[in-house]
């Protein structure tokens, strides 16, 4: 069972809630997520003026504009150089488009993730010289690219280093790339108010900057932000301070865009309402993804580039058929790995480290996503490489494990190794494996009630309480996602008056529930099967049976829930969505 907890972060809400004037509920919320009562407003409204910070306070990025201002004026030819999924995408799109109000010399690269590996590599500038490349810049990108920066200068090129990444420690002391200039608001002597920019949004920055020092507004280039919230929601980063606005300015310029390719993937994609972040981060973004998994990320860029609409229209098709594709390979390894881990004493391991040989190394990461979600432990997919000898893995981490740093202790075992405490990617020669597994789980603290997944549950409330209006509050603090998570409410004593599976393969809950002698539809989404047959042993089959048809049983539960409108041919009604339920 998962454990719930209250949030109680925000204990003085209803004093805050009088101030403000704004509903103790909303007032909580503010609170709990750590906003400040001088940041009510800029988080509620954010705004141009309110949300932007000087692109100059990032450290380097005066150096890098003048670099960059100096090469364009001598008429350099320009590469940038990006990642191959999603943020890599944005971030590269965000240069190419801003660069090119100022100069036509531009050009990009982007590894392949299987032929090249993570970020600018040797083969890479080698190109870069044979091309007569004068400046490379790197996006998403660059921080732990410590050699390759070094054998950028050997080769007389010019190399600025964007990035958001974690930067590389060694025993505790950070070590930042050779380069003419590093822009990346993870370095510990950066004094840029925000640290929790993606790759585009650092890109985004570098062009306010370069736009302020040639006499701009710094609103002068917010059409760029419609590449910047697609980064800012699928790298996951938190939607706090710069990016709530980012992504909330760039929904409007993706809803309005003028990109012939963006516009033929929404259509592919067969969205037909307004573009939110829900189908950015779960049906364009994983379209765009899947061209640097399964195929070259650049089909992804020239999605957004190319100018011929015949090409556009097949690109579109091609990015939809790719992740078609990697959903089956996903499911494939998914269930390959839990039958590993049921099979062996990995189970047992508070990190799970398990090698699936012959799966795609592209969908190592997603599998390890799922995993990590079952379990509710830190886990690694491996995989054979092209390399003999040496497998891929990709990590995701729970809330109480620093994956990055954990790991960064055993970079000795590692050919490679990058990432952030929720996430890593990694290399190593197989016969490592066995070693690394037992020396990781040997050095865990992870307790017992670390790998109990936790609900934190935003405030009890009572579920007949909640109205239109107030649901209409509650709208007023999205765009949801990480650090600012949909509004998680809690109830005790509801009783069932109906409950059936519904749906085309029976696996969601529906229920009608009564509380204080008010009728409440409600559904249930994840686990809906799980909690189904919860229900029924703990309220006897019979009992359940009957709720299908209505007949009241005395079955109560207490559910974990967040409300939305539901609107079905034109009528509106309130709905609770169940998370959890007891």
């Amino acid at each position: 069972m998962n454990k719930w907890s209250i949030n109680n972060r925000g204990n003085n809400y209803i004093n805050v809630s009088e101030k403000y004037n704004m509903h103790p509920l909303i007032a909580k919320l503010l609170l709990n997520r750590n906003i400040d009562e001088e940041n009510f407003e800029k988080f509620m409204n954010p705004t141009s003026n309110n949300s932007y910070h000087n692109p100059f306070l990032m450290k380097d990025m005066e150096k890098a504009v003048d670099i960059i201002l100096e090469s364009i004026d001598r008429g350099d030819k320009i590469r940038i150089v990006g990642d191959y999924d999603q943020d890599g995408n944005s971030s590269i799109m965000t240069l190419l488009d801003g660069l090119g109000y100022f100069t036509d010399n531009l050009s990009y690269d982007i590894p392949h993730r299987i032929a090249d590996g993570y970020g600018i590599s040797n083969s890479i500038i080698d190109k870069c010289v044979e091309d007569g490349i004068d400046l490379i810049i790197t996006c998403d990108n660059g921080i732990s690219a410590l050699s390759e920066c070094e054998y950028a200068l050997e080769k007389g090129l010019k190399i600025i280093v964007t990035d958001h990444h974690q930067t590389v420690k060694k025993d505790g002391v950070e070590i930042i790339p050779h380069a003419n200039a590093v822009v990346n608001p993870q370095q510990s002597d950066c004094n840029y108010p925000f640290k929790s920019l993606c790759g585009a949004g650092v890109a985004y920055k570098l062009i306010q900057a370069i736009n302020l020092k040639k006499g701009y507004e710094i609103t002068e280039c917010e059409d760029l932000l419609q590449y910047v919230a697609m980064g800012t929601v699928c790298d996951i980063v938190d939607l706090k301070d710069e990016n709530r606005y980012f992504v909330i300015r760039g929904l409007k310029e993706i809803n309005n865009t003028d990109n012939y390719g963006l516009q033929c993937l929404i259509k592919e994609t067969s969205i037909k309402s307004e573009v939110n972040v829900y189908t950015l981060g779960f049906i364009i973004g994983p379209c765009i993804n899947a061209a640097g998994r399964l195929d070259t990320a650049k089909i992804g860029v020239e999605l957004f580039r190319d100018e011929n609409m015949n090409n556009v229209e097949s690109y579109a098709k091609i990015l939809v058929k790719l992740n078609e594709e990697r959903k089956k390979l996903t499911e494939e390894g998914f269930d390959r790995a839990v039958e590993i881990i049921e099979n062996t004493d990995i189970k047992n391991d508070d990190i799970l480290i398990c090698n699936v040989n012959g799966i795609h190394e592209s969908v190592c990461g997603i599998i390890a996503g799922r995993i990590k979600e079952k379990y509710n432990k830190p886990t690694v997919i491996f995989t054979s490489s092209e390399n003999s000898g040496i497998i891929k893995g990709s990590g995701r981490s729970i809330e109480e494990y620093d994956i990055f740093s954990e790991f960064d202790k055993f970079r000795y075992l590692f050919e490679s190794f990058g990432g952030h405490p929720m996430a890593c990617g990694l290399s190593m020669k197989e016969e490592n494996l066995d070693q690394f597994r037992k020396q990781i789980n040997d050095n865990s603290k992870l307790t017992k009630d670390d790998l109990t997944k936790k609900i934190l549950i935003d405030s009890s409330f009572y579920a007949n309480k909640i109205d239109f209006d107030l649901i209409e509050e509650l709208e007023l603090l999205k765009p949801f996602g990480k650090a600012n998570p949909k509004p998680l409410l809690g109830d005790k004593d509801l009783t069932v008056l109906s409950m059936d599976l519904i749906g085309k393969n029976k696996n969601v809950l529906k229920f009608k529930l009564i509380k204080n002698n008010k009728t409440i539809d409600a559904i249930m989404f994840s686990n809906a099967v799980e909690k189904y047959e919860y229900l029924k042993e703990k309220f006897g089959e019979y009992n359940i049976n009957q709720l299908k048809n209505g007949f009241d049983c005395n079955v109560k539960i207490d559910i974990v829930y967040y409300p939305q409108i539901n609107e079905f041919n034109n009528v509106k009604n309130i709905q609770l969505n169940i998370v959890d339920l007891r």
